[in-house]
């Protein structure tokens, strides 16, 4: 019998993703949404994490709970009503599932959620391992409240995998997009110093590595998700207009107009975050995409 996957966050790029590869694999997948009445091709159950509600029917026949939930990270400035809403939308919304599971007999084994490389924020070319300590800040502070929530399910006896996510690079969406709009321009350029390191990682990497998380029990606790080479800003800049064949001629965008411009969320763009992927190369993944260039020819072609 297929095992069933419920999805948080299953509409944004990596959900909608996820969800067709477990589909095609043979898995049952079924999504939580606010408004389930707009989505058509899965099973979608409502809930409202603001509210505090959620069906419970949600967790019936459910073996592993995928937690993808959480507002976009750079969607906004961060003010500390901002700051509160992007927590409370990765913390409450596990939450309100893990009530279920205590109130509600069922038969969930596994959580695999995602983290994020904000965990270790900006440590300069210190190469992070998964057992190194997080950072002092804003984003390491909502790594953790976002982990530490996840965490609660071993409590209850579940299996718990944590992906601490770089730089997804995707044609359509998120970092790849913002970087090579002005390039294609003709005004692309490194941001800051542009020798902070980005740990990406192509989108099929990250599809695949949640599979492997849900398919292997061996897999406990936190793992980096990247390419096994991370680059700086400046070389991944140099990378992606060198596949649009567009020059880079501009300087430098400075530090101090991305402060000006971004306030504190300028620490996204201009921390140096350099993820080693050792600890689940060693428990058996392989990536399909390591190299940049391997990995923005598929992008593009």
């Amino acid at each position: 019998m297929s095992k069933k996957v419920l999805i948080t966050g299953g509409t944004g790029t990596v959900g909608k993703h996820l969800s067709q590869l477990l589909t095609q694999k043979g898995y049952k997948v079924q999504h939580l949404s606010r408004n389930p009445e707009q989505q058509s091709v899965y099973k979608t159950f409502k809930w409202d994490i603001e509210k505090k509600e959620i069906d419970a029917e949600c967790i019936k026949g459910v073996d592993v709970i995928v937690h993808l939930a959480g507002a976009g990270i750079a969607d906004k400035r961060w003010t500390d009503e901002r700051k509160e809403v992007l927590i409370n939308s990765r913390t409450d919304s596990i939450t309100l599932i893990y009530d279920l599971l205590k109130k509600y007999p069922h038969q969930v084994e596994t959580v695999v959620s995602a983290s994020a490389a904000g965990f270790y924020s900006d440590r300069g070319n210190q190469l992070m391992v998964e057992k190194d300590l997080p950072a002092n800040d804003f984003l390491a502070d909502c790594c953790i409240k976002w982990e530490d929530a996840v965490d609660k399910a071993k409590g209850l006896g579940l299996r718990v995998v944590k992906f601490r996510t770089g730089v997804i690079l995707d044609k359509e969406s998120g970092a790849l997009q913002k970087i090579a709009q002005p390039i294609k321009f003709g005004v692309g350029a490194p941001l800051g110093s542009g020798n902070q390191w980005i740990s990406w990682i192509h989108l099929q990497d990250v599809i695949d590595m949640y599979v492997y998380g849900i398919e292997n029990e061996n897999l406990h606790g936190a793992y980096n998700m990247c390419s096994p080479y991370p680059l700086t800003n400046k070389a991944l800049t140099k990378a992606i207009a060198k596949q649009l064949k567009k020059p880079l001629w501009l300087p430098n965008v400075p530090t101090f107009a991305l402060n000006l411009a971004l306030g504190e969320m300028s620490a996204v763009v201009l921390g140096s975050t350099k993820m080693s992927t050792q600890k689940i190369e060693d428990a058996g993944f392989r990536f399909k995409f390591a190299d940049i260039k391997n990995a923005l020819n598929y992008i593009y072609a």
